[in-house]
């Protein structure tokens, strides 16, 4: 198949930011080779599952998928599984879907087209099928090396991967394992890739890791490593451009000081953290191996609200972890309305094959684990919708990004993610516009624009 020819790219994307910033970057790789985004998979030359294994049963619901996509794909199509359960499996979806061209695990996916030219020359003649391509080992090189300068971006909003792999060995998570140790960008990299996202009209920048706050990149002058704060006050200093600055996923063992510093310091840097601490017991997350209590955790959002007193805070918290009494998840649900949580993530706990917990004996019966997460959201939606309606008279400033559902109805997201809405021209997209707020709903704000 010609390189130059038209083709089609079909990717299905599973799980976290990273995954989506994964699977963004894909596309941008396979596009010299003539492949055009569609989300119709039955015009597809190529599909690419872009898998996460941290939801439950990650990969029967793969499996289920790919019946789909076998059911319903264009002849002649290549089918490829990415991401963390390709990594975790490997030559198992090659054995059980012998139909799957390319496994490639999240550290490969540069090498796609090479892939992809391998699968074209393995496809037998009779059959249209060849041996499966396996591309899970770690490489030596960085994949950041080799992606191409340019991203596919629409709107005024953009992700960049930092860093990547976990150090950390929670009991619970696959992580470490699927996307390998630690490894930091070069600041310069990144300060280079973020002056292009700024030329394609991006001026909210979300800095993406698997740990972010661990990261230590190469410094600006080449001299030692610096800090995710140093990191974005280079980014502040030499990308004005760039008015809104986060970051996701961080451990709260790594929110060193110039980092809480930073919160204070940085005017882009918005007042919203994301911070799992995934339990409120002491026992419980000793066992997971968090390497903080508690208090510690609770220490940490209190120097925040120092330097940031209008820091707004999500989390993660896992229910049912084995062995988790009564008390253990009582001490959770104290911590969340302790702290105020103005939005978080709960999940049911479940075993993750090859992880420390998952041969834990004192595995909560799925029955406990239903109760205790339907009385937990409860009360992080309270203090959702709490925190919501406390904004309602204030003044936010707002990124507009996208229409409403409604005739002359525009959104946009506030400092702390809530989607906001109000009646004005389309003009405002892609602008941040004072608003004041007049409605503070469960899931989004009302208002009217200054």
């Amino acid at each position: 198949m010609s390189t130059c020819e038209k083709k089609k790219l079909y990717i299905k994307t599973y799980g976290c930011q990273m995954n989506v910033y994964d699977s963004g970057r894909m596309a941008d790789i396979l596009a010299p080779l003539g492949y055009q985004a569609t989300e119709i998979l039955g015009e597809a030359d190529m599909v690419i599952l872009n898998t996460c294994h941290i939801r439950e049963k990650a990969e029967e619901k793969v499996f289920s998928d790919l019946g789909r996509v076998r059911d319903g794909q264009k002849e002649g199509a290549l089918i490829a599984v990415a991401g963390c359960v390709a990594q975790a499996n490997g030559e198992h979806i090659i054995k059980r879907a012998p139909y799957v061209d390319i496994v490639l695990g999240p550290q490969t996916y540069h090498r796609l087209p090479e892939m992809v030219a391998k699968a074209h020359r393995a496809r037998d003649e009779k059959t249209g099928r060849g041996r499966g391509i396996v591309e899970t080992d770690f490489p030596l090189e960085s994949k950041f090396d080799s992606l191409p300068d340019t991203q596919s971006i629409q709107g005024t909003s953009a992700f960049l991967s930092v860093q990547e792999g976990c150090d950390k060995f929670c009991t619970f998570c696959v992580v470490p394992y699927t996307r390998g140790a630690e490894y930091s960008r070069p600041v310069a990299s990144i300060l280079e890739e973020t002056k292009r996202l700024t030329d394609q009209g991006i001026i909210e920048l979300t800095l993406l890791g698997q740990n972010v706050n661990a990261y230590h990149g190469e410094h600006l002058d080449g001299a030692g490593t610096a800090s995710l704060a140093q990191l974005m006050e280079a980014i502040a200093t030499h990308v004005p451009s760039i008015k809104r600055l986060r970051y996701i996923t961080s451990h709260p063992k790594d929110m060193s000081d110039d980092l809480i510093r930073a919160h204070g310091d940085l005017d882009c840097l918005m007042p919203y953290l994301h911070l799992p601490v995934q339990s409120g017991s002491d026992r419980l997350l000793e066992r997971m191996n968090r390497q903080h209590t508690a208090a510690h955790y609770l220490e940490i959002l209190e120097r925040l609200r120092k330097v940031r007193p209008d820091i707004a805070l999500s989390s993660d918290f896992i229910v049912g972890f084995p062995g988790e009494s009564d008390q253990d998840f009582e001490d959770t649900v104290a911590l969340v309305k302790n702290v105020g949580y103005v939005q978080a993530y709960s999940f049911k706990y479940s075993i993750r094959p090859g992880t420390p917990a998952g041969l834990y004996e004192d595995q909560i019966p799925e029955a406990v684990k239903d109760t205790r997460l339907a009385h937990l959201q409860e009360v992080i939606l309270e203090g959702q919708k709490a925190f919501n309606a406390a904004c309602s008279g204030r003044t936010l400033p707002v990124l507009f990004d996208r229409m409403g559902k409604t005739p002359g109805q525009i959104v946009g997201k506030s400092p702390y993610l809530q989607s906001v809405h109000i009646q004005g021209p389309e003009s405002l997209m892609g602008h941040i516009v004072n608003v004041h707020i007049t409605h503070g709903y469960a899931n989004s704000l009302e208002g009217v624009m200054l």
